[in-house]
């Protein structure tokens, strides 16, 4: 298996990333989209991140090809929260458990080095393993938000997750 680079995700990433995203959509609940996102929406989504700043983010490739990517994005709409982002990743269902995810978030973290003051992540549970790496990240479990997703006809709760930044 060739070897795997991080790198800054950039527009012909997106459909890799979109089919990436696609298969939590439709095979989990990680994910509370309930419909496949279009290309045309990724590439919309995909807008609000910059080579620097905030909202960044960044792909695991290997050969030409994206198997993974972690981004930070907006944490919510009222400008007095700008200062935190939400962060998540997700990889290639084929390269979960490969240390990905980590080499992926130690990129994106050291990126915001001197930036936002807080992220955020949401974890449908249960989800052992991205517990795991948010804790390995010295993220701290905020509370559980009971029941608060449908999908596949069963109800979802979600872990939220604070990471100090700065």
């Amino acid at each position: 298996m060739s070897e795997v680079i991080i790198r800054q995700a950039v527009r012909h990433d997106v459909p890799a990333l979109l089919d990436i995203y696609n298969h939590y959509i439709i095979h989990t609940p990680a994910s509370f989209d309930i419909e496949p996102r279009t290309l045309a929406q990724r590439q919309v989504w995909f807008e609000q991140f910059r080579p620097s700043g905030p909202h960044q983010c960044f792909t695991a490739v290997r050969g030409a090809r994206p198997v993974g990517f972690a981004c930070s994005y907006r944490f919510k709409e009222k400008a007095a929260y700008d200062t935190s982002v939400t962060t998540s990743v997700y990889l290639a269902p084929d390269d979960v458990g490969r240390g990905l995810g980590r080499r992926l978030y130690e990129t994106l973290f050291a990126a915001l080095k001197g930036g936002p003051h807080r992220a955020y992540a949401a974890i449908t549970l249960p989800n052992e393993a991205s517990e795991a790496l948010h804790r390995a990240f010295d993220f701290r479990l905020l509370g559980i938000q009971h029941e608060v997703g449908k999908k596949f006809g069963k109800f979802w709760d979600v872990a939220v997750y604070e990471k100090a930044l700065a």
